[in-house]
């Protein structure tokens, strides 16, 4: 067994003998296999002690597979494959256990079939490739609700900022949480891990469990980068995942069936840097940012093939280029009534909100300094943001969470234990705006709806 280590991820490889497996295969023009291994849970794994953590099962099968995890074929969406065929040499992922406990034994089953069925190649089932990976349980914070420090600017802010204002942080443990979406339709939360390359899913119900490992990059040469995942994510009008993957390089959308779709991943030719926020207007384009920091040196990278850090809409099976305004484009968001689109810049040396007037073909015209937060003492630069239904911005700036009238007042600044990074409206009623940070996600309860994909 190979360990391969990082601060918030632990992965370990288990690996049957290849010698092994040309004698395991299957024969014949319409083939069918079983391969079984029974895995027990060590005390350790190198530095990781795997008590309460999350182990995915992942299986490459030349040609399709089905995964049984202690005598049951798992059923859930958001994972490539799933338990389920995913296709021509797909890798299947099956969450095995969400709270392992060394000693445990667990049974896997995997159900070869050589394909496609209607038309079979005479060639035998082999196994490519599986894992085992380990994903170190968080910590649920066992603390109340605390106050949080808030500077008023303007009268406005009582109704959005109630005087008691408590600020909830929900889970910890992380190094690095961004890209959040709350999802009506069974009511949870989802949201990216960058570093440790995950999409995580979280439910007052059903607590918090593994939605997509490998979420942003399947390369061989991921410890060369610092945030290999997926960052923003977001809901189409069916309701389903878009993606940003920042390893590797390109917008993808989660079909309802678990397969992946690329919607973006190049321009004129040229790959993408490393999409980072996205968001749909009502007419279904997306609009979503390019900068580089997704790849390991950022803008002197020498993978970096554009050279401008973009805006681009996606519609109807084409991109566009509608903004090279920005070294940094980082959040973006429209106005209610989605007559402009607001977007920040990650830029110490530019920390400004632009607003574009959104042209009856979906191009950005007029854009104009919108905010500027340069006067502020702290040093962060701008990342997320979302807006409310009255047209207040909320945005992660110097210091904590910025709220900014639709006139471009100042209202006020929500001061949090962490630096946020992006939110989501979620709950019910759109009230509750989610958070997430640097090690944690929290919560909290505000007087305005929000707007929701």
């Amino acid at each position: 067994m190979t360990v391969m280590t990082s601060n918030s991820l632990s992965r370990a490889t288990a690996a049957i003998d290849a010698s092994t497996l040309q004698a395991r295969r299957g024969s014949g023009r319409l083939s069918l296999n079983w391969y079984r291994i029974t895995v027990t849970i060590p005390d350790r794994i190198g530095a990781l002690d795997p008590t309460g953590a999350t182990v995915v099962f992942e299986v490459v099968l030349d040609d399709y597979a089905e995964v049984w995890v202690d005598g049951r074929l798992p059923k859930r969406l958001g994972q490539v494959g799933g338990s389920m065929i995913g296709g021509f040499n797909a890798p299947s992922r099956v969450v095995v256990t969400h709270d392992a406990r060394p000693g445990q034994r667990i049974q896997l089953a995997v159900f070869g079939i050589n394909g496609p069925i209607s038309d079979p190649p005479a060639n035998y089932i082999w196994i490519r490739s599986a894992t085992l990976d380990f994903y170190k349980a968080p910590r649920f914070p066992a603390v109340p609700a605390s106050a949080v420090r808030v500077t008023r600017a303007h009268a406005a802010l009582d109704a959005i900022a109630p005087a008691d204002l408590r600020v909830e942080k929900v889970a910890e443990g992380f190094q690095f949480v961004e890209g959040p979406v709350w999802v009506r339709d069974g009511g949870y939360l989802l949201f990216s891990d960058p570093n440790g390359n995950t999409i995580y899913s979280w439910s007052p119900d059903d607590g918090l469990a593994v939605f997509r490992p490998k979420s942003g990059y399947t390369g061989a040469d991921i410890g060369e980068y610092g945030q290999p995942g997926s960052n923003g994510l977001t809901l189409d009008r069916e309701g389903r995942l878009t993606i940003d993957e920042h390893g590797n390089r390109r917008v993808t959308r989660l079909e309802k069936n678990g397969v992946l779709t690329v919607l973006a991943d190049r321009f004129e030719g040229r790959r993408l840097n490393s999409p980072n926020d996205l968001v749909y207007k009502s007419d279904g384009a997306l609009y979503f940012t390019d900068p580089p920091f997704g790849l390991p040196k950022f803008h002197d990278d020498p993978r970096k093939e554009l050279p401008y850090s973009g805006v681009f809409r996606y519609a109807a099976g084409r991109l566009s280029l509608v903004s090279t305004d920005l070294s940094g484009p980082n959040g973006l968001a429209f106005s209610p009534d989605e007559k402009y689109l607001y977007v920040t810049n990650w830029d110490t040396k530019k920390k400004v909100v632009m607003r574009y007037e959104v042209a009856a073909d979906g191009s950005l015209d007029r854009g104009r300094m919108f905010f500027d937060m340069g006067g502020a003492p702290e040093e962060e630069a701008l990342d997320g943001m979302k807006v409310d239904t009255r047209g207040n911005l909320y945005v992660s700036g110097p210091g904590g969470l910025w709220i900014i009238a639709p006139s471009g007042t100042h209202l006020g600044t929500i001061r949090l234990p962490e630096m946020p990074a992006n939110f989501a409206w979620g709950d019910e009623d759109g009230r509750t705006l989610y958070l997430t940070a640097r090690t944690g996600f929290y919560r909290m309860r505000l007087g305005v709806e929000g707007i929701r994909p």
